[in-house]
């Protein structure tokens, strides 16, 4: 499995704005916030591996 890094650009509603970040990349990906963790706002930054979401520092 490969793990992917985020930082959250926007939330808009029950959504987020994922921009990637360990590759040069200007796409944002939309995700449910159900799948993310509950604390995250603007400007956190996510780890996604196995299949789940999880704040970093």
């Amino acid at each position: 499995m490969e793990t992917y890094f985020y930082v959250v650009e926007s939330i808009d509603g029950d959504y987020a704005n994922l921009r990637r970040t360990d590759v040069p990349s200007d796409d944002l990906k939309l995700v449910a916030r159900a799948l993310l963790p509950e604390e995250i706002r603007e400007g956190s930054r996510l780890k996604y591996e196995m299949f789940e979401y999880s704040l970093i520092d």
